[in-house]
C-alpha cells in the first residue's frame, strides 16, 4: 500500500473514531478521596458531561501522594478520551516544583481540555486572637516574631505555600505546623494551639458562623462571591494571591477531535446557571475556558508558584 494512501485511510479513521466518541462509559480520575472539594467538583461535572456526551461519565477516587498517585494513573492510561484527570493546583503547579522524581510530567503527560473551576480560601484566627483585620495581624505577627503559629494540611500543600506567601510579601514570621490534613489543623486552631489557619470556606464555615474562628480575608486576586464582605489579603498585603484551581486533562497524544469534543461539553456545562450554582455552594467559582487558556494559566501558576517555593525554602521529602 502506498505511504499516501496509508495516511488517509489512518486519518479517515481517527476521524470516525472520534466522531464516534464516546462509545463507552469515560473515567474521570480524582487524585482525592471522596468528599473533598476536587471529588465534589468532579461528581458535578461528570454528571452534566454524562447527559451531554450520552455515556456515563464514572468518577474513579485516587487519593495518595498529594496527587501525584492519580496523575500517574492518568498519565499512565490509554490516550483515547476514556481516561481524564481532574488536575489540581497540587498536581501541575507545585509538586513540579517541589519533587524531581515525580511519576509522572505535567506538560509533557497531558493534553490540556479546559479548567473547571477556581477557589480562593479564607484565613482564620483563633476567635480569642486580639486581630479583626490582616493589617493587625500582621502587626502583631512583627510584634512577636516566630510565636504565632500556622497550620496546614502538610507540607508543600496549597496552604503551607499560602503561609509562606504572607510571611513573604508582609515580611513577618509566622510559624507553620504542618498536620495530616485540614481538619485536624482547623481543630488545633479552635482549640488555641495554634493561631491561624488559611483552608477551604466550606471546610471553615459552620465554625466562622459559630463563632469558633473569625475570618479575617480571602487569598484571591479578587473578593470570593461566597463571602463577599471579606476583603482580599492583597488589599492589606499587595502583590498577595494564591487560589486553588482544577480542570481537566486527558492523556498525552489524545486526538484533537476528542479534546475538542471534550473542551465544547465542559465549557458548556460550566456556564449553565444549574451548575454554577452548585459549584457556589461549595465555594468554588466556576470556569470554563479554552484549552490553550487553561495550558497558559497552568504554565503561569507553576512558575509563580515555584518562585514563592525557592524563596521561602519549602522542602519535600522525595
Amino acid at each position: 500500500m502506498k505511504p499516501l494512501l496509508l495516511l488517509a485511510l489512518l486519518a479517515m479513521s481517527v476521524g470516525a473514531g472520534a466522531q464516534n466518541y464516546p462509545a463507552k462509559p469515560v473515567r474521570l480520575i480524582v487524585a482525592d478521596a471522596a468528599g473533598g472539594a476536587p471529588d465534589q467538583l468532579a461528581r458535578i461535572l461528570g454528571q452534566k458531561l454524562s447527559e451531554s456526551l450520552g455515556q456515563q461519565v464514572l468518577v474513579d477516587n485516587r487519593p495518595g501522594a498529594g496527587g501525584a498517585l492519580g496523575a500517574d494513573i492518568a498519565a499512565r492510561s490509554p490516550a483515547d478520551g476514556y481516561s481524564l484527570l481532574l488536575t489540581t493546583t497540587a498536581i501541575y503547579a507545585i509538586l513540579p516544583n517541589l519533587k524531581k522524581n515525580l511519576p509522572y510530567d505535567p506538560v509533557r503527560d497531558f493534553a490540556p481540555v479546559s479548567r473547571v473551576a477556581t477557589a480562593s480560601n479564607v484565613l482564620v484566627v483563633n476567635a480569642s486572637l486580639p486581630v479583626r483585620s490582616v493589617t493587625e495581624l500582621v502587626q502583631l505577627a512583627k510584634s512577636k516574631p516566630g510565636v504565632l503559629n500556622y497550620a496546614s494540611a502538610g507540607i508543600g500543600t496549597p496552604a503551607h505555600l499560602a503561609g509562606e506567601m504572607l510571611n513573604l510579601l508582609a515580611d513577618i514570621k509566622l510559624t507553620h505546623v504542618p498536620y495530616k490534613g485540614a481538619a485536624p489543623g482547623l481543630l488545633d486552631v479552635i482549640a488555641g494551639n495554634a493561631q491561624l489557619i488559611i483552608t477551604s470556606p466550606i471546610a471553615a464555615g459552620a465554625h466562622m458562623n459559630a463563632g469558633r474562628v473569625r475570618a479575617l480575608a480571602t487569598t484571591g486576586a479578587e473578593r470570593n462571591p461566597s463571602l463577599p464582605d471579606l476583603p482580599t489579603i492583597a488589599e492589606a498585603v499587595p502583590g498577595y494571591e494564591i487560589s486553588q484551581s482544577w480542570g481537566i486533562v486527558a492523556p498525552a497524544g489524545t486526538p484533537p477531535a476528542v479534546l475538542k469534543r471534550l473542551n465544547d461539553e465542559i465549557v458548556k456545562a460550566m456556564h449553565l446557571q444549574e451548575v454554577k450554582q452548585q459549584v457556589l455552594k461549595t465555594g468554588a467559582v466556576p470556569a470554563g475556558d479554552s484549552a490553550a487558556a487553561f495550558e497558559a494559566f497552568m504554565a503561569k501558576e507553576r512558575q509563580r508558584l515555584g518562585e514563592v517555593i525557592v524563596k521561602t525554602g519549602i522542602v519535600l521529602a522525595d
